[in-house]
């Protein structure tokens, strides 16, 4: 899990607020200072970092090597050790690298204000595989995000003042980019021809796996894993960023901003370049892609009605697919099946969904959708 640390050296008008947004938020590990400690030092949990050395902490910082060396050398290291360093030149990066090495230094919290993504992925290459953990200290939630992003590996925390309550939800959203969605089986019950339809095709900016896809369907109820075209034929290339995903009336799911909910739906119709989407596999595994175009068209598609089972309830479930060769469904044991090969009794994979949603959050209200 990567490390999230706020900076609370300084009492803002709204600290109190910050607060408590962080402790619903399950985000514990507070940067203070000798000022802002007693607002903390009786709160069970929290992981509390400072660079005044003097007060009693599970994080204590040091801003001077000179010093940290010191306390190797007398062999007066505790654990649970840092170094802040703010990068400015080439040869402070070879010191944050060799510091890394030493083996005593828990973490070191990088600021670099001027360049950012060159020095931290020359740092990330150097110390991915370093029991030295890299923070970054950064200024708001979109470098938090590039940095956490860098190199694919990214770095192993974010050190940030929080502005607003934003921040910290949003914080809380990054690190919670991989989850779980429960899958399970449904039985294809009838198969309708619909002539013409508006589908829509999205493209993302991440290579898809085999296996893996959007969940799409025309009710709450819910949704079928429609796989991605990775698939290479004699006829047409792979595609393994796109999903043909369904008509522009279908919901698929896409990330909640907030974490505790993990999702809500959009409309297929509503999806452009820069929103985000949820990749499900056939495990249930998710995580977070972006869209990077939408191609919406007419085209013939088909309607495939469902029913899966929960406890002693029947849950049906629609889904409306272009009907064409590379359009793909999933069985239940993660085999792609074109939905031109679907027949009637077939099994195919799906998640039940919270049966009622209002602007694509769910709610506990009575709603039929048919």
């Amino acid at each position: 899990m990567k490390r999230i640390i706020l900076n609370f050296e300084e009492k803002s008008s709204d600290f109190k607020e910050l607060v408590q947004e962080a402790f619903n938020k399950d985000i514990l590990s507070f940067m203070v200072s000798k000022d802002t400690y007693p607002e903390f030092e009786n709160v069970e949990r929290v992981k509390i970092y400072s660079k005044d050395l003097d007060l009693p902490l599970q994080f204590k910082v040091f801003e001077n090597k000179d010093n940290l060396l010191r306390k190797i050398e007398e062999k007066k290291v505790e654990n649970n050790i840092g170094f802040y360093k703010e990068l400015k030149t080439k040869e402070d990066e070879q010191e944050i690298v060799e510091l890394s090495k030493t083996g005593y230094i828990d973490f070191i919290i990088v600021s670099a204000k001027d360049w950012k993504i060159i020095p931290f992925e020359n740092l990330i290459a150097e110390m991915h595989l370093n029991e030295t953990d890299l923070i970054a200290e950064v200024d708001n939630v979109k470098d938090a995000e590039l940095m956490l992003k860098t190199l694919e590996v990214g770095v192993d925390g974010i050190l940030m003042t929080p502005k607003d309550a934003n921040d910290i939800v949003e914080l809380k959203t990054l690190i919670h980019t991989g989850f779980h969605i429960e899958l399970t089986k449904a039985k294809i019950l009838s198969i309708q021809n619909i002539p013409e339809s508006e589908r829509v095709c999205v493209d993302t900016t991440s290579l898809l796996n085999i296996g893996e896809g959007f969940l799409v369907g025309s009710t709450a109820a819910g949704f079928c894993l429609i796989h991605s075209e990775t698939f290479e034929t004699q006829f047409v290339a792979s595609r393994p960023f796109r999903v043909n995903s369904g008509d522009v009336s279908a919901y698929v799911l896409v990330p909640d901003d907030d974490p505790e909910r993990i999702y809500r739906t959009n409309y297929l119709s509503e999806l452009k370049g820069g929103k985000k989407v949820l990749a499900v596999n056939f495990k249930g595994e998710a995580r977070i892609v972006s869209v990077g175009r939408v191609k919406i068209e007419t085209r013939p598609m088909l309607r495939f009605e469902l029913e899966a089972i929960k406890g002693n309830k029947k849950i049906p479930i629609n889904c409306i697919c272009q009907n064409a060769e590379t359009i793909r469904l999933v069985d239940p044991s993660g085999k792609a099946k074109s939905v031109v090969d679907i027949k009637v009794g077939d099994e195919v994979l799906v998640h039940i969904g919270p049966g009622a949603t209002h602007f694509g959050t769910a709610i506990k209200e009575t709603i039929i959708e048919k």
